[in-house]
């Protein structure tokens, strides 16, 4: 007896200790987590603190895209420019589709994380392995083999066809490393550790804009250089995420009695991820009709459209850091049942979201025609015509305050249907201006395509704020009467 109590005990001992040195060593005193409880507190301040370091990493992820537009037009001319912002919304929809997915597989693995249970957490992580290869297989291989009929679709112009193939298709090739990337620095994020991928972005964000340079200057391989540039700094990121986390964090290597395929597991993993690549897709179809309205104008309004939305990926990024920030606040605050903070923090944030946008409109009102001297140069016409969209956007920019902030934060208190029909509005309105006012109106129809999406998604999204959030007011009230009943 003696000896089975002294087991027993020793069992005991054991268990504590594990779960405390688990403790300790993943714990914020320890440095590789940050738990961020948004439900005590300021809520603004929260809200911005929150934001900045996403901020800082959307526009490491844009400079990707900006270097290669602007070395592309200022040394290879605005036909190659036109080459590489062709398929600008294809990109948008195939590689918005892997972030948003690649980002879902995360939640259930930062959700064992935080109950304490790296086996669970190892098998999400080896079910997320398994459908990233899938994915990236069928995603590269169906991009790669419908690539002339995507351009076709595009109408992209004769004379810049061929450089917007070989730009399109390296990119298509590079498809698992941007899977690689955003899977790894998912779970990187998923365990408390938002910082070191955003260091990784900046690294390749840099090597990039000097492989640019060597690849179309010093090797003379075109547009395709440009291509080649960004697939190879996104693959050095991609690495050293992995070589981060098989050299600092043994807790996401994955156990060999972990390694099963799990149906279950890869059912909920897929519930997850791919809504939240459908919200990216979806949007990203009316900017691909779009842009096929835009392209069947001629290469100079491609020149301009290119410049005008390279110019407005960078501006987005604010909007999708601090709705980004709404929805984590709102989702936090849902769990701990407080109402009042859920109202609070969705109100500031629209109204930051607000303030940003008309100041950052009055900015391209102004200063649209500079900005886009960063990827043209010498040619007037398609100076005029990028300027043209640019300010015609920044009259409806603060639009995009109350879009964004409220429908990440309807999909963040778990209405992801709700947020998706937001998109299929966007859609419908951005691809009604396109089919019936660009035969008449041609460029200038285009340049109000995003406007009207924008007021159509806001009108849409008015009524069902209000639905939601009495919905939500109703199910935080059953759910403390039935606390109260259970006493």
């Amino acid at each position: 007896l003696k000896q089975k109590q002294k087991s027993r005990n020793s069992k005991i001992y054991s268990s504590f200790l594990d779960e405390l040195l688990y403790n300790e060593r993943y714990s914020l005193k320890g440095g590789y987590v940050m738990r961020k409880s948004m439900v005590e507190g300021n809520p603004l301040k929260l809200i911005l603190q929150f934001a900045i370091p996403l901020l800082l990493g959307n526009l490491f992820q844009q400079t990707y895209n900006v270097a290669d537009a602007a070395i592309v037009g200022q040394t290879l001319g605005p036909a190659a420019l036109a080459a590489v912002g062709a398929t600008s919304s294809v990109q948008f929809l195939v590689l918005g589709f892997c972030i948003g997915t690649m980002a879902g597989f995360g939640v259930p693995i930062a959700q064992r994380f935080g109950a304490n249970d790296p086996k669970g957490m190892q098998r999400f992580e080896f079910q997320g392995c398994v459908w990233t290869f899938i994915i990236a297989v069928i995603l590269t291989a169906a991009t790669c083999f419908f690539c002339p009929l995507i351009l076709d679709l595009l109408r992209v112009p004769a004379e810049i066809y061929q450089d917007t193939y070989n730009y399109i298709i390296v990119i298509f090739i590079g498809i698992p490393f941007t899977l690689l990337y955003n899977y790894l620095s998912s779970i990187l994020r998923a365990i408390g550790d938002s910082k070191t991928p955003f260091i990784f972005l900046a690294i390749s964000a840099v090597l990039n804009i000097f492989l640019d340079i060597f690849c179309i200057i010093n090797l003379k391989w075109g547009v395709a250089g440009a291509a080649i540039a960004t697939v190879f700094s996104q693959a050095v990121s991609a690495i050293l995420c992995l070589i981060l986390i098989v050299m600092k964090f043994p807790i996401l290597h994955i156990h060999s009695e972990e390694r099963k395929f799990d149906s279950e597991l890869s059912k909920r993993l897929l519930v997850m991820g791919i809504p939240m690549g459908l919200q990216y897709s979806i949007t990203a179809i009316g900017s691909m009709i779009m842009q096929s309205a835009n392209n069947s104008l001629g290469t100079v309004y491609v020149s301009a459209f290119t410049a005008g939305v390279k110019i407005k990926q960078f501006l987005l990024c604010p909007f999708d850091a601090l709705a980004t920030a709404v929805s984590t606040f709102v989702s936090q605050n849902y769990g701990a049942k407080k109402e009042d903070r859920i109202k609070e923090g969705l109100r500031k944030g629209t109204y930051v979201g607000v303030a940003y946008g008309a100041l950052a409109g009055i900015f391209m009102i102004l200063f649209g025609k500079v900005l886009s001297t960063l990827f043209i140069t010498g040619d007037e016409t398609v100076l005029s015509a990028a300027d043209l969209y640019l300010r015609r956007m920044g009259y409806a920019w603060w639009l995009l305050g109350i879009l964004n902030v409220v429908r990440m934060s309807i999909q963040g208190l778990g209405y992801a249907m709700r947020a998706i029909y937001c998109g299929v509005v966007e859609m419908i309105c951005r691809t009604a201006v396109c089919v019936l006012l660009v035969a008449d109106f041609g460029y200038n129809a285009i340049t109000w395509a995003d406007q009207s999406a924008w007021l159509g998604a806001v009108l849409y999204l008015i009524p069902v704020t209000i639905i939601t959030m009495r919905d939500i007011s109703e199910q935080i009230h059953n759910e403390a009467n039935a606390a109260i009943l259970m006493k």
